[in-house]
């Protein structure tokens, strides 16, 4: 007996764990053929089909073939289509045969999702193995539930209102004011309007025209987004059961009431149309409230929206507001553009560009900012010059500044004046196209004291200040030598003053001393050499050869010209030297006092008038009779003196100024190079030729 229980058990488990597969989804098409189509039938055939397709659909099926033995009303051999055993066709014979019943090409609808097709034979076939039978293809279309007419049982529409056809099925809706009830097609009243968001829309009360059937309590909320303002349109048809008083229609049992926020309500009611109404507000509540008694036919509305408006922004000083509109209204977007030469400015801040936007409060989100005049900044300075404005202030847009040199030290390049503007682009513009910038270059040979006695260095006076503010006092190694000033940053002088024993000094052991007349009150820091350019064809290693003594010393930083300091011009191009034109020496070297010849603390300075080649030559030739060592004379050299002595240049001058005047300027005609006895009767002091080196002298400098 256990055994026979566990055998009942294991049994009831294993049923109830079997599951039945669920049934497939119907088709949505398919096929059907005779058996054995396209071959001839067989005899005492009974076959059925069941087609199906998904509900909401029903089912067209087309024959593309259909050849069954013919016969009157199909009595023998047919193919019969049923929908619920309602006969929707019965089939035999051939296309265009003139017996029997073909369904041709055209689609054959079944009513519903369903259809059965039922193929039946006889055993007597006179055309046996002649008829082949049929072919067919079905499938499932959409059914237009809501153009199907009402069903006779009475039940009613499909939808008691609105029905609205979907793919295989429907649905049902209702109109404003009602809504579906749970039987999913028919419509109660509804008094639940919601929420209107859109701009625009159309409101009414349940079922108006007519009075609702019952006592009514509804709601309807307009609320649109903030930045519009919403305007209700009632209609012409308006009635709301009303009591009149000498006030005006009162409302004591049916009523529309406007509720805007911040607001006291208002009560609507009587036969007369409120019209339009501007509400102000992006938000309105209707309520309406009837009861079991009375006949109000209600109301209807179309309500609008408008964006809310901001105030004019009004005029900008030195600048324009666009576009330029009568009104602006929310979202209105407003820029604003300064006039050429003004800038926007903002909390102190300049900006590129401003744009506000017209808010749902009615206010521009930004305020207007300023248009503040540009100004250009400070002028570039001018190196040894500087800036004076013509007009305007502050560097103001428009305002014009002139450029000026420190005179009469430096003067403008070119020579006209340089005027700039402050332009709208924050630059300073030339007014004249050609300048690009304003250079101050120094004036060369023009002392502010001038000397008008004829002095001499041997025996001769000292120099007063200012006269002579480009002759240099240079130190080598002690050594004392002269030079002269050729530019902000170079010094020229003699070869033989910064060569020893053949070879060209060092920088380091060069001290350059400048605007001073008295060594021992005047003698400051002095100026260090940056490099030495000894002329490449200098070659006085026996101290007999003094051709090509010049050399120029680079300064290691600039010089400001000034009364003490000035530089002397270079010779032009073509210079002369002109017999008997009277040059001014000047240095620190040996002078005579008391018939004692000393090396003095002043710069002394004497007048000696040019000598000819000729004169000088022949002096040079009856030296050299008599003394041996005294250098050849060439044409890179001149000579200057009297013939019966007494004024010279002498040992310390070396490397010094011989300056000749012209047009109000000094240029340096000659160098002190050498010499034979100072200031003796017969001889000359002779002096580097200048003009000879001009290119020289210019490629070293821009070179280096």
């Amino acid at each position: 007996m256990g055994w026979t229980f566990f055998i009942i058990l294991f049994l009831y488990v294993s049923v109830c764990e079997c599951r039945r597969l669920p049934d497939p989804e119907p088709l949505m098409h398919g096929a059907v053929q005779s058996p054995q189509y396209p071959q001839p039938y067989s005899p005492n055939l009974q076959e059925q089909w069941d087609l199906s397709v998904p509900e909401g659909y029903q089912i067209q099926i087309t024959f593309t073939h259909l050849d069954i033995e013919a016969s009157t009303g199909c009595y023998y051999d047919a193919l019969t289509l049923l929908y619920d055993a309602k006969i929707l066709g019965k089939f035999c014979g051939q296309e265009n045969s003139a017996d029997g019943h073909h369904p041709g090409s055209q689609p054959i609808p079944s009513p519903g999702n369903r259809l059965t097709l039922i193929f039946q034979t006889d055993d007597n076939n006179p055309e046996r193995h002649q008829n082949v039978g049929f072919s067919a293809q079905y499938q499932a279309t959409d059914v237009d539930e809501c153009s199907a007419p009402e069903p006779r049982d009475g039940s009613g529409p499909l939808c008691s209102q609105i029905c609205l056809n979907t793919v295989g099925s429907y649905l049902c809706a209702c109109h404003h004011g009602y809504e579906l009830r749970p039987d999913q097609r028919s419509c109660v009243l509804s008094c639940g309007g919601g929420i209107f968001d859109e701009l625009e829309g159309h409101l009414f009360s349940p079922g108006y025209p007519s009075p609702p059937p019952y006592a009514v309590s509804c709601q309807y909320i307009i609320s649109v987004e903030p930045g519009f303002t919403v305007t209700l349109n009632f209609t012409d048809i308006f009635h709301i059961e009303s009591t009149d008083t000498v006030q005006g229609p009162n409302c004591p049992h049916h009523w529309l009431q406007m509720t805007i926020p911040d607001r006291e309500p208002i009560k609507l009611c009587g036969g007369k149309s409120p019209g339009q109404i501007v509400t102000n507000s992006n938000t309105v509540r209707l309520d309406y409230h009837t009861d079991d008694e009375g006949l109000s036919q209600g109301w209807s509305l179309d309500y609008s929206t408008h964006r809310v408006k901001c105030p004019f922004p009004g005029n900008m000083a030195n600048g324009r507001v666009t576009p330029i509109l009568t009104e602006y209204f929310y979202r209105d977007y407003i820029f604003v553009r300064c006039d050429q030469g003004y800038k926007l400015m903002m909390d102190g801040q300049e900006i590129e560009a401003f744009s506000t936007m017209c808010q749902s409060d009615e206010k521009w989100h930004l305020t207007l900012p300023k248009c503040h005049i540009i100004d250009c900044r400070e002028p570039e300075p001018l190196l040894n010059g500087g800036v004076t404005f013509l007009s305007g202030f502050q560097n103001q847009y428009r305002s014009v500044v002139q450029y000026h040199c420190n005179e009469p030290f430096y003067t403008l390049l070119g020579g006209i004046n340089v005027v700039f503007t402050c332009e709208a682009d924050r630059k300073w513009r030339p007014n004249n196209d050609i300048i690009v910038s304003p250079t101050c270059i120094p004036v060369c040979g023009q002392p502010t004291k001038l000397i008008y006695a004829y002095q001499r260095i041997i025996g001769g006076s000292e120099t007063p200040d200012y006269a002579i503010p480009w002759q240099v006092l240079l130190s080598r190694n002690g050594q004392r030598g002269g030079g002269m000033v050729i530019g902000d940053r170079w010094i020229m002088t003699a070869a033989h003053v910064v060569v020893v024993m053949g070879n060209p000094v060092s920088k380091e052991t060069i001290r350059i001393y400048m605007g001073l007349t008295d060594v021992n009150i005047r003698l400051g820091s002095p100026v260090l050499a940056s490099s030495v350019h000894v002329h490449p064809e200098y070659n006085n290693s026996n101290s007999v050869n003094f051709n090509h003594d010049i050399a120029l010393i680079k300064m290691q930083d600039s010089v400001t010209f000034s009364s003490s300091i000035m530089p002397i011009c270079l010779p032009a191009a073509g210079a002369t030297y002109i017999n008997g034109m009277m040059g001014l020496v000047s240095g620190f070297g040996i002078t005579e006092i008391d018939d004692r010849r000393i090396l003095t603390n002043k710069m002394n300075y004497v007048h000696l008038p040019v000598v000819t080649q000729e004169t000088c030559s022949n002096s040079i030739t009856l030296l050299k009779r008599t003394r041996n060592g005294v250098p050849s004379l060439t044409e890179n050299m001149f000579c200057a003196g009297v013939p019966e002595g007494g004024k010279d240049s002498c040992q310390g001058d070396s490397g010094g100024p011989y300056s000749l005047r012209e047009d109000g300027r000094f240029w340096a005609a000659g160098i002190v190079s050498w010499g034979i006895d100072c200031g003796k009767q017969g001889t000359y002091g002779v002096y580097t030729r200048v003009a000879n080196y001009i290119d020289w002298i210019n490629k070293t400098m821009q070179e280096n």
